[in-house]
Formats: C-alpha cells, sequence, structure tokens
C-alpha cells in the first residue's frame, strides 16, 4: 500500500526520491515553501495533506508536542550520524517495515539498528 511523506528540510532531497522508488508519494517541505516554517506549521501541513512526516527533528518525537494519534505518522531518525549514506542507509531498513507496520497514529523512531514503535 503505497503512503504519502512529507520530507523535513534538514533531510537530504534523496530521502523523497528513495521513498518514491519504493513506491511512495514524496514531497519535500523546500518544495512547498515551507522551509524555515515553525514546526507546527509543518504540522499542520502534514495533517491536512495526509502526509506523514520524515525528519530528524528530535522535537517531533515528542509525544505531549506531537501526539502520534492525531497524525497520518511521525518517523523521527534518531541518529549517531547525520551524512547522506548513513541517513538514507537507516531509512532503506525502516522502509521495509512499511509494508508490516502501521504508520497511521504512529511515531516511529529510526535508530541505527532498530525502530522503536509508539502510539
Amino acid at each position: 500500500m503505497a503512503l504519502s511523506f512529507k520530507i523535513d528540510e534538514n533531510l537530504p532531497i534523496e530521502v523523497a526520491q528513495l521513498l518514491k522508488e519504493a513506491g511512495h508519494d514524496a514531497s519535500t517541505v523546500l518544495e512547498q515553501d515551507l522551509g524555515g516554517s515553525a514546526d507546527a506549521a509543518v504540522a499542520t501541513a502534514c495533517v491536512d495533506e495526509a502526509r506523514a512526516l520524515v525528519t530528524l527533528d528530535g522535537g517531533f518525537s515528542d509525544i505531549r508536542a506531537y501526539p502520534p494519534k492525531t497524525y497520518p505518522g511521525l518517523v523521527a531518525l534518531r541518529l549517531r550520524r547525520h551524512d547522506k549514506r548513513h541517513v538514507l542507509e537507516a531509512l532503506s531498513r525502516a522502509i521495509r517495515l512499511l509494508g508490516r507496520e502501521t504508520l497511521q497514529g504512529r511515531l516511529w523512531i529510526v535508530e541505527e539498528r532498530r525502530v522503536r514503535i509508539r502510539s
């Protein structure tokens, strides 16, 4: 099942391409002139467009500020390194879970060796 994603500005553009190659729809914050916008504005755009957010911004993993059940999905990458290759490898591993795990209404915290899922 194809999902829709919004890629935060703190991630390489190749993240959108990776998701598209996996059969999903992906747009970037920058494509929609949301670069530099407050987190709340990005979150609202995701809800309005029914898009799961993919981000390196740890603020989105605060379930008090961004309760997962109110979003189409939140994917927060918590990685020790943020170079393009490392980010793409971690996200590739997480993409494989999309066929087995629900993203809607959940927060996925993607780490080097695991993906933690919170509702």
